[in-house]
C-alpha cells in the first residue's frame, strides 16, 4: 500500500471527505489527478442542456420543416467537435425538442458552443439521428454562445437569434429565427452524503498491540483503475473502531451504484499499511446495510496458483448513518445572484526592462502581438468577464513614478486621480498601453498597497450586504521586498469575499510566491500571529504555460470556485433555496422541459436539507413576530400620544352638549309662550269676529221689520 493515502507521509489524519462544507466540490489530490489526465482541471460539473425555437424558415414546400438540433463544442484552434443531437421533430416551425445535451462545465475555460439547425430531409425520417449525414440536410441557421453565459443568466436561460449566410450574397448573413436553451445542473453535483462506518472483531497485525485502523475508500473507473476518495484518520488500539463522519458528494464517486472498494489497514509509521480486510459495495448498497440493520463480512484476497480467491473473515463493517443532502454548490450561488468582480494590478517596476526595446516584458509589439502581461489579462479576464455584470474593472499599476510624481504603489492605471475603473477587457489594455509612456518604471515591488486596495472595496461590499465577491489578479515580474506586510495583508483579507490570483512572468526565482500560495495545506500567518481563515491566494509562473505545462488559465482559476464556496459556507449564505423558490417553473418548464423534468425538480426540492428549511422558516417566524412586536408598540405609543387629547375633546364635547340643551329648552320654552300668545290672540280674534258677526246680523234684523202704521188722531187719517 505503501503511502499513497497518506496526506503527509505516515501521516494518521483523515484526507478528503472529512468536512461536511467542503464535500461538493471538494479538493483530493488522488481525484483530481484522475480528472486531469481526462481534461477536467478546476470545477467541473454535469450541466444539462434543454433546447427550443421559434420563427424557423419554411424550407419544405408541401409542409413545414422536420427541424433537428446539433451542439458543437469550438476548440481553441476553431475546430468544432460534435457533442450531439436531438431528435427530429416533424411539421414544426417552434420546435421544443426533448432530447437533452449533457455538457460538463468548467469554470476556468471558456467553452465555446455553435448549435446548428438542420431541416431533416422525408427519407432520413425514422432512422437514427447518429446516422442522419448532415451535408446531405438543409441548414436553417447558426447561433453561438458560450456554456459561462448561459450559467450565469437568469434562470440559467439564453435566447440567441439563428443566422445562415446567404448563397446568392456571400459574407452576409439572415436572420433566420431564435434558439433559446435552458441550462440545469444534475442533482449528482449537488448531492453529499454523510456515512458514519465502524468495525467490529478486526484482527490484531502487532505483536505486542492492537491495531491502529484507518479507511480507504476508493472508486473504480470504467477502465477498472481503483482512484482513492478519502481516507479516515487512524484509531489507535482499537478493534472495534467507529470512525469520525465521511462526507462524499455523489459527483465523487460517479452514481449511487458506482462500485466503491472500502479497505481498512492497520497503520504503520513507515508507510507499510497492513491490509485487515476489505468489501466493494455501491452507496446504493451501504444505504441498505443502514436502513436494514445488516452488515457486511470483510474478506482479503488469497492466490492458489493461478487462481484468485477471497478469504471471508469474522471482521464487520457496520453503517451507523447514512444520509443525502443537497448543497449549494458554485452555479447555484451564481443563479441566486452572486458575481465575480474583476480586478487587476500591473507591475511597473524597473526590472521589466525599458517599455521601448523588444527585450522589454512591457514592450508593445507593433505586429499585435501580445506580450506577457497583454496576454495574461485576456486570458484571465476573458473568462472572469461573464460573471462580472457591469464589466467595470478597477484597474491599477504599483512601482512607478507618473510624471512630475514620487513613486507610486499604487495608481489608477487610467490616469484618473477619482477612479480606478475601466469599460471591459478592452479599457484595461487600452489603459496600460496608454499608462506605459506617461510613467517612468521604478521599484521596488511591493503587494500591499494594491491589496489594501483591493480589500477596501471588498469591504465596503459587505458592509452593503451586496451579493459580490471579488478576485484580484496581481502579474508581476519579480520577488516582492515587503513579503511579511503582504501577508499581513492576506491574511486580513482571508475574511473578505476576495481572492487573489497572482501571475507571475519573466526568468525570476519565484519562490517566495509559492509561499504565500498555501496549498501544501500550511495557511498564512501575520506578523501578529494571527493566521488567514482560508486560503485566498493562487499563483502560476507564466513560463511553465508557456513551456507547455498547459493554460496559465486552468492552472490559475482551478481553486477559485471552492474558494469562493469557503467563503459563503463559512458565513451559511443560502443560494439555490431561493432560486428554487423564485424560479417562474411554470414559464421556465413550459417551454423548455417536460413534465417529466418537472417531477425531477420538485423531486430535488424536497430533497433540500431539512435544517437549511427549518433555518428559513424560524427566521421568517422570528422576523413576523419581531414585526408584531413593532406594531403593537407603535399601536400603544399612538394610544398613549392621543388619550390626553381624547380626555380634552371628551370636555369639549360635553361642554358643548350641555350648552346645547340649555340652549334647546330655552328655545322650547319661549317656542312654548309664543304658541299660547299666538292661541290667546287667536281666540281674541275669534272672539271679536263673532261679536262684530252677532251685531252685524241685529242690524240686518232690525232693518227688515215692517215699521207699525201710525194713525193722525186729527183728521182720522192713516
Amino acid at each position: 500500500m505503501g503511502n499513497c493515502c497518506s496526506d503527509v507521509a505516515g501521516g494518521q489524519t483523515a484526507v478528503g471527505g472529512t468536512n461536511s462544507t467542503d464535500a461538493a466540490n471538494a479538493s483530493n489530490e488522488a481525484v483530481d489527478a484522475f480528472f486531469k489526465s481526462r481534461g477536467y482541471n478546476g470545477l467541473y460539473s454535469q450541466i444539462e442542456l434543454s433546447l427550443s425555437a421559434t420563427d424557423l424558415r419554411d424550407r419544405d414546400v408541401l409542409s413545414k420543416s422536420d427541424p433537428m438540433a446539433v451542439l458543437y463544442i469550438k476548440g481553441s484552434d476553431g475546430s468544432l467537435r460534435e457533442l450531439g443531437r436531438t431528435e427530429v421533430v416533424l411539421n414544426s416551425l417552434c420546435p421544443k425538442w426533448i432530447n437533452k445535451f449533457t455538457v460538463t462545465y468548467q469554470f476556468e475555460m471558456v467553452q465555446n458552443l455553435v448549435l446548428r439547425v438542420y431541416d431533416v430531409d422525408t427519407q432520413f425520417h425514422g432512422m437514427d439521428v447518429k446516422a442522419i449525414k448532415l451535408e446531405e440536410q438543409q441548414l436553417l441557421g447558426e447561433a453561438t454562445c458560450t456554456l459561462s453565459e448561459i450559467a450565469t443568466k437568469l434562470y440559467r436561460t439564453i435566447t440567441v437569434d439563428l443566422a445562415r449566410e446567404e448563397v446568392s450574397a456571400p459574407g452576409h448573413t439572415r436572420k433566420c429565427g431564435q434558439l433559446t436553451v435552458y441550462a440545469e445542473e444534475s442533482v449528482a453535483s449537488k448531492t453529499t452524503v454523510e456515512l458514519i462506518l465502524r468495525c467490529s472483531d478486526l484482527e490484531s497485525k502487532d505483536l505486542f498491540s492492537k491495531s491502529d485502523p484507518f479507511l480507504v475508500i476508493s472508486k473504480a473507473t470504467e477502465h477498472g483503475i481503483l482512484v482513492p476518495i478519502c481516507k479516515t484518520e487512524a484509531l489507535e488500539n482499537d478493534h472495534e473502531p467507529t470512525w469520525k463522519p465521511i462526507f462524499l458528494s455523489i459527483q465523487q464517486v460517479g452514481s449511487k451504484d458506482s462500485p466503491l472498494l472500502i479497505e481498512c489497514f492497520d497503520f504503520n509509521s513507515n508507510g507499510k499499511h497492513a491490509l485487515l480486510g476489505k468489501v466493494q459495495k455501491s452507496l446504493a448498497d451501504l444505504e441498505r446495510l443502514h436502513s436494514t440493520g445488516a452488515v457486511e463480512n470483510l474478506f482479503i484476497p488469497t492466490s492458489v496458483g493461478q487462481n484468485h480467491q477471497r478469504k471471508d473473515l469474522k471482521s464487520q463493517l457496520i453503517v451507523d448513518k447514512y444520509s443525502e443532502n443537497i448543497k449549494h454548490t458554485f452555479l447555484d450561488y451564481l443563479a441566486g445572484g452572486y458575481e465575480l468582480n474583476f480586478m487587476v494590478a500591473i507591475d511597473f517596476t524597473a526590472s521589466n526592462g525599458n517599455p521601448r526595446l523588444p527585450d522589454s516584458l512591457h514592450y508593445i509589439d507593433p505586429s499585435g502581438r501580445p506580450n506577457a502581461y497583454q496576454r495574461a489579462i485576456l486570458e484571465v479576464g476573458g473568462v472572469l468577464q461573464f460573471y462580472d455584470y457591469d464589466k467595470k474593472f478597477p484597474a491599477w499599476g504599483f512601482g512607478a513614478r507618473p510624471i512630475d510624481g514620487p513613486v507610486s504603489h499604487c495608481f489608477n492605471l487610467n490616469g484618473s486621480s477619482t477612479y480606478c475603473e475601466v469599460d471591459g477587457i478592452h479599457g484595461i489594455m487600452t489603459a496600460y498601453a496608454s499608462a506605459l509612456p506617461n510613467v517612468s518604471l521604478a521599484g521596488p515591488t511591493l503587494f500591499g498597497h494594491v491589496v489594501m486596495q483591493a480589500a477596501q472595496i471588498a469591504s465596503g461590499s459587505v458592509a452593503r450586504n451586496e451579493r459580490k465577491y471579488f478576485v484580484l489578479l496581481i502579474i508581476t515580474d519579480g520577488v516582492i521586498t515587503d513579503l511579511q506586510e503582504t501577508k499581513d495583508a492576506f491574511v486580513m483579507a482571508s475574511d473578505l469575499p476576495l481572492s487573489i490570483l497572482i501571475v507571475g512572468v519573466g526568468g525570476a526565482d519565484f519562490k517566495e510566491m509559492e509561499i504565500l500560495d498555501a496549498d501544501k495545506g500550511e495557511r498564512l500567518e501575520s506578523s501578529s500571529g494571527r493566521v488567514a481563515s482560508r486560503d485566498i491566494v493562487q499563483f502560476v509562473p507564466f513560463r511553465d504555460a508557456q513551456n507547455g505545462e498547459g493554460s496559465v488559465v486552468q492552472s490559475l482559476l482551478a481553486e477559485l470556485p471552492t474558494q469562493f464556496l469557503t467563503y459563503v459556507r463559512a458565513r451559511d449564505v443560502v443560494a439555490s433555496i431561493f432560486v428554487m423558490d423564485c424560479e417562474p417553473l411554470s414559464y421556465v418548464y413550459a417551454h423548455l422541459v417536460t413534465n417529466e423534468k418537472a417531477e425531477l425538480r420538485k423531486a430535488a426540492l424536497n430533497k433540500v436539507p431539512e435544517q437549511i428549511i427549518l433555518s428559513e422558516v424560524r427566521k421568517m417566524v422570528q422576523e413576523m413576530q419581531s414585526l408584531n412586536k413593532k406594531l403593537e408598540d407603535t399601536e400603544a405609543a399612538i394610544e398613549d400620544y392621543f388619550k390626553p387629547i381624547d380626555k380634552e375633546a371628551e370636555m369639549i364635547m360635553k361642554a358643548q352638549l350641555e350648552g346645547e340643551e340649555k340652549t334647546m329648552r330655552e328655545m322650547v320654552a319661549t317656542m312654548q309662550r309664543q304658541a299660547l300668545l299666538e292661541k290667546a290672540e287667536a281666540e281674541a280674534d275669534a272672539q271679536a269676529l263673532a261679536n262684530s258677526k252677532n251685531a252685524k246680523a241685529d242690524q240686518e234684523v232690525e232693518e227688515a221689520e215692517p215699521e207699525p202704521e201710525r194713525v193722525d188722531k186729527r183728521s182720522g187719517m192713516r
